[in-house]
C-alpha cells in the first residue's frame, strides 16, 4: 500500500522539472506571505538571531544569514562537485565539445554586466550590483526545458547544463574576487591550513567522507571570519573530494554528490528562494521598474543574457571554432539562449552580497530578478513551443 501511495512522489522527485517547480512554488509562497497579514512574522523570523554552539564557543547569526551563509555553502559544495566531475569526466572534459558552452557562458556573463553598468553609470553604490544579471539558475532553466519534453533535443539540454555549470563557476570566481569584505590575515592562514589538511586527506586516498566533513566545518568557520564569503568554503572542500575516472573504481565525489542532491534540490534551494524572494509589492508601479537597479537587472537578464549567449555562439559556430548542437535549429537554440536569462537563485544570492552594506536596494534587486526571470521563462518556453516540432531521441 505504501509503495502504491509513494510511487507518484518518487516519479515527481525523479522528474527533471521537479526542482524548478518546487523553486517556483517557494518563490510564489514567499511573495504571497510577504504581502499578507503574515508579512511582519515572515520578516521578523528571518531577522531573528540563532546561536549554535556550546557556552561561549559557537556562532550567532540571523535566520537569513544561516540560510545564505551556511546552507548555501552546502549548495556551492554540491555545485563545485558537479563542475569538478564535468571537467574530469563529463561534457566539459573534451575541449572541442566544451568550447560552445564556454564561449556562450562568457557572452552570457559579459553582455548582461555591460548593460547593467551602462544603466547605472555615475552611481558608485548601485554599480556594485553589476554581476547580478550574469547568473543562470540551472534548476529553473532545465525545469522549463523538461516541461517541453521531446521538442528539445538532448544535445540542447546538455548544452544548457554545461553552460549553466560554467556560469556557476564564473559566479564563484566573481564572489571570491569582488564580493569579499575586510580580510583577516589570521583567519586566512587558518583557512589555508585547513585546506592543506584536506589536500593531505585526499593524497592519502581516504575514502570516508567524515574526515573531510569535520575539517570542512572548521574551514567554513575560518572562511566566515576571514572576510571571504563563507560559501567559498564549500567550493574549497569540494575541490578536495577525490574522484576516480574509471567506473570500476570507487568515487567518493559521485557518492557524496548523489547523496546530497535531493537535499540541495528540494530542501536548501527552495528554502533559499522562500527566504529571499519575499518583497512587499505595496506601492509597486511600472515606474518603480524603471529605477536603475531593477531596470539594469531586468534588461541584463532578459535582453543581455539571450544576446550574449546567441551572438557569442553564432560567431564561434560561423568561424568553425565550435559546432552547433546535434538535431537543433536556430529557433530552439535561441529559445535556450533566452532561458539562460532565468537568474533567480544565483542572481538573488549575488544581490545579497552586492548590497550587503546598502540593503535599501534589495527590494529593487528582487523585483528586477523576478521580472527578468519571468519574462525569460515565458519568452523562451513559447518560442521553443511554437518552433516546428521534430521528434528527438
Amino acid at each position: 500500500m505504501i509503495q502504491i501511495i509513494s510511487k507518484p512522489f518518487k516519479w515527481f522527485f525523479k522528474l527533471e522539472a521537479a526542482s524548478g517547480v518546487v523553486l517556483f512554488f517557494a518563490a510564489v509562497v514567499a511573495l504571497i506571505i510577504s504581502n499578507s497579514d503574515l508579512s511582519d512574522l515572515y520578516f521578523s523570523t528571518l531577522n531573528k538571531y540563532l546561536f549554535f554552539g556550546i557556552n561561549n564557543f559557537g556562532i550567532k547569526l540571523s535566520v537569513l544569514h544561516w540560510i545564505n551563509d551556511a546552507l548555501m555553502a552546502i549548495f556551492f559544495f554540491f555545485v563545485t562537485l558537479e563542475i569538478k566531475r564535468e571537467f574530469l569526466q563529463g561534457e566539459l572534459s573534451n575541449v572541442k565539445q566544451a568550447l560552445l558552452p564556454i564561449v556562450a557562458a562568457v557572452g552570457g556573463m559579459v553582455v548582461p554586466a555591460l548593460i547593467y553598468v551602462f544603466i547605472n553609470l555615475g552611481d558608485s553604490q548601485t554599480l556594485n550590483g553589476w554581476a547580478i544579471p550574469s547568473a543562470t539558475d540551472i534548476a529553473f532553466s532545465l525545469g522549463v526545458l523538461s516541461l517541453l519534453g521531446r521538442r528539445v533535443p538532448i544535445s540542447l539540454k546538455v548544452f544548457l547544463t554545461a553552460l549553466a555549470i560554467i556560469d556557476d563557476l564564473g559566479a564563484i570566481i566573481i564572489i571570491a574576487l569582488f564580493y569579499s569584505g575586510d580580510l583577516s590575515i589570521k583567519y586566512l592562514i587558518l583557512m589555508l591550513l585547513a585546506f592543506i589538511i584536506l589536500l593531505c586527506i585526499n593524497k592519502f586516498d581516504i575514502k570516508k567522507f567524515l574526515p573531510y566533513l569535520i575539517v570542512g566545518i572548521f574551514l567554513w568557520d575560518f572562511t566566515h571570519n576571514s572576510g571571504i564569503h563563507a560559501t567559498i568554503a564549500g567550493v574549497l572542500l569540494a575541490m578536495t573530494i577525490p574522484h576516480r575516472k574509471k567506473e570500476k573504481d570507487f568515487s567518493l565525489l559521485i557518492k557524496v554528490e548523489h547523496a546530497i542532491s535531493p537535499y540541495v534540490a528540494f530542501g536548501i534551494m527552495p528554502l533559499f528562494a522562500f527566504a529571499n524572494a519575499g518583497v512587499s509589492l505595496d506601492g509597486l508601479s511600472f515606474q518603480s521598474l524603471l529605477d536603475k537597479v531593477p531596470l539594469g537587472i531586468l534588461l541584463g537578464l532578459f535582453v543581455g543574457k539571450q544576446l550574449g549567449v546567441f551572438v557569442f555562439s553564432i560567431v564561434s559556430i560561423k568561424l568553425k571554432i565550435a559546432q552547433m548542437p546535434n538535431n537543433s535549429n536556430w529557433f530552439n537554440f535561441y529559445g535556450v539562449g533566452i532561458l539562460t536569462g532565468i537568474g533567480f537563485t544565483m542572481s538573488l544570492f549575488v544581490g545579497n552580497l552586492a548590497f550587503a552594506e546598502n540593503m535599501q536596494y534589495m527590494d529593487g534587486v528582487k523585483i528586477g530578478v523576478l521580472t527578468g526571470s519571468l519574462l525569460s521563462t515565458l519568452a523562451g518556453y513559447f518560442l521553443i513551443l511554437l518552433t516546428p516540432n521534430k521528434q528527438h531521441s
